[in-house]
């Protein structure tokens, strides 16, 4: 069957019942996405086709999540080359709603959340959690999946919508993929076509810095877990300057924050943590680039 577009809410969910009706579908997997597809947006795609009967993703740039008005106007916009890229991973449905049509005149509701919104890239982006939980709770809404596919390049993203599931009790399985790599290391990221030749190759420094923190944390775990909180702190500054320190390195690179926090809740690493979560952003020329490792513990 050929891939079908819709741009209302009501035309998708007319979609949706009827091939639930006619019984093709008892699995339905959720990609949502902002557009400019790659890579790494496509693997989340093909994970959804082979685990479901339904395959539905969305196209939507939503304008909530910004907080600076010319990084929502320069984001990438290439609708149609998406569709086609979503029809050859084995999408079934894509949704491709207009901004009116998810915020209706009068709109005025919003998801917040305390705790790990606060770190990471909420220190510096106030506004962007609080607009990405509301689009993802509306669009789980509006789809009704059984799955949700989510990058785990964007581990702080991950992380509260798990917890947003859990807290509201929403019936959907979150679906965490791998981060998806070009062969320097370099994650995939709407926002690589920004970056000039010099930028592109010094933009490994974030790969380069991860390694690096990892390869510290790796040797410190060879030692034993620490006891207390200071022997923690310790370690977290060790582990976190490593990786400082290759970034400092990188004349092209501005730091924003690297961190080393527990994977799971985004609070500081302690002796109830199972893994530990290294995250980087950075800046390089004006491109803001976030990336992230995973280091399991206690095993």
């Amino acid at each position: 069957m050929p891939i079908k577009t819709y741009d209302t809410i009501s035309g998708l969910r007319g979609e949706l019942s009827a091939r639930r009706s006619a019984g093709a579908g008892a699995g339905v997997g959720f990609v949502p996405t902002m557009g400019a597809l790659h890579e790494g947006h496509i693997s989340l795609v093909r994970r959804a086709a082979a685990e479901n009967d339904i395959t539905v993703v969305s196209i939507f740039l939503n304008p909530l999540q910004f907080d600076e008005s010319a990084d929502l106007d320069s984001y990438p916009k290439t609708l149609e080359a998406d569709i086609r890229l979503c029809e050859a991973a084995g999408t079934d449905l894509v949704f491709c709603p207009s901004v009116r049509e998810i915020y209706p005149d009068g709109a005025s509701t919003r998801i917040e959340m305390d705790g790990p919104t606060d770190v990471l890239c909420g220190r510096s982006r106030p506004r962007h959690f609080s607009g990405v939980l509301t689009v993802v709770g509306k669009l789980f809404h509006i789809v009704e999946p059984d799955a949700a596919y989510f990058g785990e390049k964007d581990a702080q993203q991950l992380a509260v919508i798990r917890k947003m599931v859990r807290d509201l009790n929403m019936n959907v399985n979150i679906v965490g993929c791998p981060t998806v790599r070009e062969a320097d290391g370099l994650a995939m990221s709407s926002r690589n076509v920004h970056l000039n030749a010099d930028e592109r190759k010094a933009s490994v420094c974030l790969f380069r810095a991860l390694t690096a923190a990892l390869e510290k944390l790796g040797d410190a775990a060879g030692h034993g877990a620490p006891e207390d909180d200071s022997e923690w702190a310790r370690l977290t500054a060790d582990v976190t300057g490593s990786a400082r320190a290759v970034l400092d390195a990188e004349p092209l690179a501005r730091t924003e924050y690297v961190e080393l926090l527990d994977a799971e809740t985004l609070a500081p690493l302690g002796g109830s943590s199972r893994a530990a979560l290294c995250a980087i952003a950075a800046r390089i020329g004006d491109t803001r680039l976030i990336d992230n490792m995973r280091f399991s513990l206690n095993e």
